[in-house]
């Protein structure tokens, strides 16, 4: 006659393999999920500061630009341009940035 322990034993060997084999894929899963949140976090930051040094570079450009025409005036029409310039590229930058967040609020 068959021994019921056997028969449960061997019944339990099977899903008892199941379960490690998906609590190591759950492991790997949470693993790869926190390097991505890190990623996407290390990338939001670079975002972040690349656009503050974009407008430190902007700024320092159109304030070389107004130091410039305040000392040579023969240099006036290049500078006007290139400080108007500067400035709506820093408006058009502004108002994107300003987009996006509105946005990104709903």
């Amino acid at each position: 006659m068959f021994d019921h322990t056997i028969f449960f034993a061997l019944i339990s060997v099977p899903c008892l393999v199941t379960g490690v084999c998906f609590w190591v894929l759950q492991k790997n899963i949470s693993k790869r999920e926190a390097a991505r949140e890190r990623r996407d976090e290390a990338r939001k930051r670079n975002d972040f500061l690349l656009i503050k040094g974009l407008g430190a570079a902007i700024t320092l450009g159109e304030e070389t630009a107004k130091a410039v025409q305040r000392l040579d005036p023969s240099c006036n029409g290049d500078m006007s341009g290139a400080l108007a310039y500067a400035q709506a590229m820093k408006r058009e930058q502004k108002e994107f940035l300003q987009k996006q967040g509105i946005e990104n609020l709903r």
